[in-house]
């Protein structure tokens, strides 16, 4: 999505960005072993993003960018059957739960153990989301760019 249209609420990825990144997947797939399982765990994100509620499905998708923006290094791949980000040994990082999987009120964005968030003795792991925003989007990153650091 361009970024005039990352604040804004999304009815969806275009077919032609949904275009690019089924490309992108076989370029990686092209690329040998590693490349297809990259390849794999990103069509598997976009095909469970596809599945979701309208609501989840526009909050997944911009988490998806700024996730993959932000932190290009992490692989895109499901966890218990939602979108979730590893790192180069293969452990999730960050993670998205949209509010259908479980009938909750609101969508989450959440860590793992991996991701270097630690400060003191107590600091939160998952986020509460329910609406995308520019400080939404900001405070996303800025997560993101801390648990990979």
């Amino acid at each position: 999505m361009s970024a005039s249209n990352s604040t804004n609420v999304s009815d969806g990825f275009s077919p032609e960005e949904r275009a690019a990144m089924k490309e992108r997947a076989a370029e990686l797939r092209a690329e040998g072993r590693k490349g297809a399982k990259k390849a794999d765990g990103l069509e598997a994100v976009l095909d469970r993003i596809a599945q979701m509620a309208p609501e989840d499905r526009a909050l997944a998708e911009r988490v998806h960018v700024t996730v993959t923006a932000t932190a290009p290094q992490l692989s895109p791949k499901t966890w218990y059957g939602m979108p979730a980000y590893a790192n180069a040994d293969d452990k999730i990082v960050v993670f998205f739960q949209d509010s259908g999987k479980f009938n909750y009120r609101y969508s989450t964005l959440g860590f793992q153990d991996t991701a270097n968030l630690d400060d003191g003795d107590l600091w939160p792991v998952a986020y509460a989301l329910q609406k995308w925003s520019p400080a939404v989007e900001k405070k996303v990153a800025e997560l993101v760019r801390a648990a990979v650091s």
